[in-house]
């Protein structure tokens, strides 16, 4: 136990002292009994009295003092309050392909604001955390219950060459592991939500990335971001921006999670929003299997 005031608890030295003065007194009542002579008289006007009653009251009020200045010292016991774990990873596509204009204005923008719109729909109680992938994946924002954070983190994504898809689900599965430090023991219950426009071409492939999340049990939804008929322009020359579902969709299956393809600006809140109730309700049925 520590207290938060402890300069407070001097005032225990004035307990000490009252103390002191009390045993003092009954030592006075003591020799003054002793030279009262007569000690029949005395019986008479002064029955005796057994000891530990007469000091019962004294006692109370002596502990009562010393309580009071206790809490005046305003005392703490640190405590292992309970944490939320449930984990969701966010994982954007920033290849330059994404930056192909068949979806308006872009396809990152939208995958921007289809992330954006999924984290806002999480309970405040989940840890959301942010990768980004193109050649290579990075944990942008490790998962936090600060969500407004993970949104600022989304509005800062830039384009990069290549993309590495696998990367960014092992990058994923990585920041899920060392979420705290019982996540290797106890892997907290934990999803991947995938956006890309699904054509892997660095880094190690889907299936063996959908392997690694398949055997973890972590699945990865995944949303797909284009029409498959647009071009980018890299170096000066224009490069066909295709776009892979199957290979989104097989990630999807192969690990239990779910594969949509938004079509319209409108559709993109409601795709993510419905990953994020599923991803809710599969936790509210594990929750309740661990419980029974």
């Amino acid at each position: 136990m520590t207290f938060l005031e402890p300069q407070r608890l001097w005032w225990l030295l004035v307990v000490v002292l009252l103390v002191g003065a009390y045993v003092f007194t009954q030592r006075q009542r003591r020799e003054y009994t002793v030279r009262f002579t007569n000690l029949e008289l005395l019986n008479q006007v002064a029955p005796h009295r057994p000891d530990v009653r007469r000091h019962v009251p004294a006692a109370l009020f002596t502990l009562a003092l010393g309580v009071l200045i206790a809490a005046m010292a305003v005392p703490a016991m640190p405590v292992e309050a309970p944490r939320e774990r449930a984990t969701i990873m966010v994982a954007v596509d920033v290849s330059l392909s994404m930056a192909a204009n068949d979806i308006e204005p872009d396809r990152l923008h939208a995958a921007k604001e289809s992330a954006r719109g999924f984290v806002e729909t999480l309970p405040d109680r989940f840890n959301v955390g942010l990768v980004s992938f193109s050649s290579t994946a990075t944990v942008v924002t490790a998962p936090t219950q600060d969500h407004e954070s993970v949104t600022t983190s989304i509005d800062s994504l830039r384009l990069g060459p290549g993309t590495a898809i696998g990367e960014g689900v092992f990058a994923s599965l990585e920041a899920i592991r060392t979420f705290d430090e019982d996540a290797e023991e106890d892997p907290p219950p934990a999803a991947i939500v995938l956006l890309s426009d699904g054509e892997n071409t660095s880094g190690r492939d889907i299936l063996q990335a959908s392997g690694e999340a398949a055997e973890g049990e972590v699945p990865v939804s995944t949303i797909a971001f284009g029409s498959g008929a647009a071009m980018i322009e890299i170096d000066g020359y224009q490069v066909p921006a295709d776009i892979d579902k199957e290979a989104l969709q097989g990630l999807a299956e192969d690990t239990g999670g779910t594969s949509t393809r938004p079509r319209a600006r409108r559709s993109w809140t409601r795709c993510t929003r419905t990953s994020a109730r599923r991803s809710v309700r599969r936790w509210s049925m594990r929750r309740s299997s661990l419980g029974s």
